[in-house]
Formats: structure tokens, sequence, C-alpha cells
């Protein structure tokens, strides 16, 4: 599909749905016209189309909140995009990760889960430390705690893995993974800066595969 297959409005805009590309938290909606749509995939940088301003708008260009573009689908009927990207600050101009933070509703019998989520979470009990939290317990007693416990979790978990036992090994690995990430807010280490190396890894790995291949 290229650019002329796209159905752009009597403004000749099209609305452009920017996504996380780790997490896939929707960021923000913005418009695009051919020419920002242009230089979005030429510097594989979002750009967009400021109705308010009526000019050319690239995200970061001031705040250096750039979005890395890495990739752009349309829909069935052509007249909308979704824009994966990757980060390098918050996408509302509110300094917030994403532009869409007020709950309008929101079914409690549907429980919800997320590393993002359940590492707010910690972050917040490192800020607020609730009395009678494990966490704020943790946070209180240090690093030396923190890093003793991930210790005992990691030996947990190979006990578990050596009896072979499916239920045992998840636990405990749920376990250490708490720990660990209690560990990196701790440290000041976000999901990101994982993801981030992850990646960079995945990248490496795949070079030596094709290496090994010839």
């Amino acid at each position: 599909m290229d650019i002329d297959s796209l159905k752009f409005d009597s403004h000749g805009l099209i609305p452009a749905v920017v996504q996380d590309f780790y997490t896939k938290k929707v960021l923000t909606v913005a418009y695009m016209n051919r020419e920002s749509l242009e230089i979005t995939l030429r510097e594989k940088r979002t750009c967009f189309w400021s109705r308010s301003r009526k000019e050319l708008w690239r995200k970061g260009e001031t705040s250096g909140n750039v979005q890395h573009v890495v990739s752009v689908t349309a829909d069935c009927d052509a007249d909308a995009l979704v824009v994966e990207v990757i980060k390098d600050g918050p996408a509302c101009h509110l300094g917030t990760d994403s532009c869409f933070t007020n709950l309008l509703f929101e079914d409690e019998t549907v429980q919800r889960f997320s590393l993002d989520a359940l590492y707010g979470l910690l972050e917040g009990r490192n800020k607020e430390r609730p009395e009678g939290s494990y966490t704020t317990y943790l946070f209180e007693k240090g690093r030396e705690k923190i890093l003793k416990k991930v210790g005992e979790e990691c030996t947990e978990v190979i006990i578990g893995a050596m009896k072979d036992s499916r239920e045992e090994t998840i636990y405990e690995i749920s376990d250490l993974c708490y720990h660990v990430l209690v560990l990196m807010v701790e440290s000041g280490i976000t999901l990101d800066d994982i993801r981030r190396e992850l990646a960079s890894r995945h990248v490496i790995d795949h070079k030596v595969k094709q290496e090994t291949m010839r």
C-alpha cells in the first residue's frame, strides 16, 4: 500500500493513532496531511499537521520527546492510521506518558494486569510508603535487603525447576519478577530501559544467526 491509496478528508487530513510499540498503549491521536506523512516516513519520526496553528509539527522539536516510528498501518477503509513508535519521553504536552488519562468508565469485574501497571504501583509505594505494606518494608530496609530477597527468590526458582514442578516454578518466578521490579524502582531503572536493552540484543542475536547460516 502507498500514500496514493489513502483517503484524506476534505481538509487534506487523516487521523493518526499513535501507539507505544512496546506496551501497545495509545499515546495520542493527531492528524497528518500528505506532507507530514511523507516526512514521517522519510525521517522515521512522527510529524503531524497542527490544526490550531495551521503548520507542520515535528513531535519533540522543542520538547525533545521524539517518537521514533516503527510502523505505519492503514485501516480497512484507508482513512485512518495507526503509528507504532518508540518514544524518548512523555507523549502529552502535560508531561504524562499518554494523552489518555481521564478515565470515564472501567468494568471493575475485569481484572487487568501488566508489568507497567505493577511497576507504577511499586513507584507509588516507594513515594507514599503506606504502613503495613510489604513493599514499603522493602524500600525502607534499602537495597541490601532487596538484593537479599532477589537472591533468595533466584534460589527458589532453581529449586522449583529442579523438582520439575511447573506450578511451583511459576509461583517462584512470579516472586522473583516482583522483587526484581522493586529493585528496578529503587535503582531508578525503568521497564523501557530493559525493553531497549533486550531489543538491542535481539538485533545482535539476529545478526549472529545470519552469520552462522552462511
